[in-house]
């Protein structure tokens, strides 16, 4: 069993950044990295917009540059994931992963959420190089091209009228026959001259050739007749799945499965803070989580500093009383 002041779940941006102010505090600091370092960042080919990057960076590498600050000040990382944990006794914390078994004071948690995949052949080969699912992030590298949005609901829409910024065209391709999204949303992307509309149409495959999207297969839903499309770039918006079934019942979320936090980052339980996508169901920004991970670390701070300042009161306490005997 090892004991650790802070235990931070998840290296995303707010993960990682969390960890370069509480090892900054002198608070003992393990990162559980997950399965890959950098979380989403880390799948981003292109990160245009993280301040400090004029010319851009790769999402690897700035995951990369964020971990080495924070082992700079001492931040360990393991490279594992969390199989249970229980924060019902309170602090310390009990967190087990694969190979290994700790005891926190704090928590801090970061481990985000994902966006939901079509599962279709060419999506993960194309990640970074065509597809995506932050036009926010990417619209910018498709200036001038012709892009396909998938899906029909509120972000789709807002996503699509976004990339009419960059984009020469945008095809809106809808596996229904009526869009989703609000009436606002639709009557805008509806007076957009270059935003299309397919209805009732799934896209099947994506293809590509020398390491970026060319074209794409599509199926009508109620014919089966395909199709092929060239295309330059597809953003896929289906949702996103917060990943917060591991803790149960454990810390309080809300109706979409996203961690209920306060205006100082607290959950439900206290001691145990949340930053990143994990909570955040609105901006989803590498920038905003690194912001709201370091809203976390002081927070987490604080909290401690109280906290041993109560234990201290109250051994103090204990001590007159005893001497008063």
């Amino acid at each position: 069993m090892r004991k650790v002041r802070v235990l931070i779940i998840g290296s995303g941006p707010a993960g990682l950044t969390a960890a370069i102010y509480t090892a900054r505090a002198q608070l003992s600091t393990v990162v559980i990295t997950g399965t890959q370092l950098g979380g989403q960042i880390a799948t981003t080919h292109d990160v245009d917009n993280f301040p400090g990057f004029p010319e851009g960076i790769t999402g690897p590498e700035l995951a990369e540059r964020i971990r080495a600050q924070a082992e700079r000040f001492g931040a360990e990382f393991d490279y594992d994931i969390v199989t249970a944990m229980d924060f019902t006794k309170g602090s310390p914390f009990y967190v087990k992963t694969q190979n290994e078994e700790y005891m926190a004071d704090a928590v801090i948690v970061t481990i985000g959420a994902n966006p939901r995949k079509l599962h279709i052949p060419g999506e993960d080969q194309f990640i970074g190089r065509g597809v995506s699912w932050c036009a926010t992030c990417d619209g910018f590298f498709f200036r001038g091209k012709d892009i396909i949005v998938v899906g029909g609901g509120d972000s789709a829409l807002q996503e699509a009228i976004f990339l009419t910024k960059f984009a020469n065209s945008v095809t809106v391709v809808h596996r229904r026959n009526e869009l989703r999204a609000s009436v606002a949303l639709q009557t805008r992307a509806f007076q957009n001259d270059r935003i299309k509309f397919i209805y009732d149409t799934v896209v099947d495959e994506i293809k590509g050739a020398d390491g970026r999207v060319t074209n794409v297969t599509l199926r009508n839903v109620q014919t089966g007749a395909t199709e092929d499309k060239l295309i330059d770039g597809v953003f896929i918006f289906a949702g996103y799945d917060p990943n917060s079934g591991i803790f149960g019942t454990q810390l309080k979320t809300d109706d979409l499965g996203y961690l209920i936090v306060d205006d100082f980052m607290r959950t439900s339980v206290e001691g145990v803070f949340a930053g990143g996508e994990i909570h955040d169901n609105y901006f989803r920004q590498a920038i905003t989580a690194s912001g709201q991970g370091a809203s976390a670390a002081l927070a987490t701070v604080n909290w401690l500093g109280e906290r041993e300042r109560d234990l201290q009161d109250l051994s103090t306490e204990a001590q007159v009383a005893t001497s008063g005997d």
